[in-house]
């Protein structure tokens, strides 16, 4: 099996941040736009000005594990190591950096896995997350003379164990304040609505997965879209319009969280729990709460297993 999460520079410097980001912004499901019209924007102007201003921001979530993203992801697959028969291998992998997936299929091949699950760790489908994952897993078995058989998991939006993973977490957050917030934002990963026209059902999904967690937890939720790229029109409304307008609303309390993510990274604990805390506070807000992503939480991790043992039936027994 081979977790699988968007990826990470190797370290929180413009160099390593320069070197993700060329190749991250070169997948054509990334940026759909022509090569010959986008990398001459990209090497011209993005990487000379960009990974100076995104290598301060990774500095700022670093830790000595290094990369949240890239620890919390191999967390996950180690805590899922021992949930099924001793012969079902976890891996992880990154669709950018390292370690990479056409690296760690190789290894599980040559551990003898005629079988692999791929897992992108993406609740909802979006071409840009979980197409590109599949597509360099893909890529990668076109090159080997003996393939393993291939699963890959579906999004899992609206899955119960998912829904209920959520709300537990949300709540065991909540419970941890000092006081109830006034209001709670679901911020979700932006993408251009071009994607929705599309036929990309990323945006419907996130909506669904809000209005599912609300109805768990027993109260509305306001959705909005972050990371905004470029001029194009994106999802909306925006996070940072929304966190600046609230407290003009008369919502002074509030909390935030990101259920399209997996693991917290770059775009959940810098984005969102210290330019969206600042955001909040200096529009007039008096509290702000990042409540954090599943993660390899309990919750989180059984969730995972609930999953996985359904994509695995008629390979493994269930644990």
């Amino acid at each position: 099996m081979l977790l699988v999460n968007l990826g990470t520079p190797e370290a929180a410097t413009p160099r390593a941040v320069r070197r993700y980001l060329a190749e991250f912004l070169s997948d054509s499901r990334v940026v759909e736009l022509p090569p010959l019209v986008w990398q001459p924007i990209l090497r011209g102007l993005i990487l000379r000005t960009r990974p100076k201003r995104s290598a301060h921001a990774y500095a700022q979530v670093w830790s000595e594990q290094g990369s949240p993203l890239a620890h919390i992801t191999a967390a996950q697959a180690q805590a899922l190591g021992g949930a099924f028969v001793p012969h079902v291998l976890v891996d992880h992998a990154m669709r950018y950096g390292r370690p990479a997936i056409a690296e760690r299929l190789a290894a599980l091949v040559a551990a003898g896995c005629d079988r692999i699950l791929l897992a992108p760790l993406y609740p909802q489908y979006c071409a840009a997350t979980t197409a590109t994952a599949n597509d360099a897993a893909f890529a990668a078995l076109a090159a080997m003379r003996r393939q393993p058989a291939i699963r890959t998991l579906p999004p899992y939006h609206d899955h119960p164990a998912y829904i209920a993973a959520l709300a537990a977490s949300v709540q065991k957050a909540l419970a941890a304040l000092e006081r109830e917030p006034q209001a709670i934002v679901a911020s979700f990963h932006g993408m251009p609505e071009r994607t929705r026209a599309l036929s990309d059902p990323y945006a419907d999904q996130c909506l669904a997965t809000a209005r599912l967690l609300g109805e768990a937890l027993g109260r509305e939720l306001i959705v909005s879209f972050q990371s905004r790229f470029g001029r194009a029109k994106w999802l909306g409304p925006a996070t940072d319009a929304t966190l600046a307008a609230l407290p003009g609303k008369g919502v002074k309390r509030l909390a935030v969280v990101a259920p399209g993510f997996a693991a917290d990274c770059l775009e959940t604990l810098e984005e969102l729990a210290i330019r969206g805390r600042a955001t909040f506070l200096d529009a007039g807000g008096e509290e702000f709460a990042y409540l954090p992503c599943l993660n390899a939480s309990p919750e989180g991790v059984a969730m995972l297993e609930t999953l996985i043992a359904r994509e695995l039936e008629g390979w493994v027994a269930r644990p």
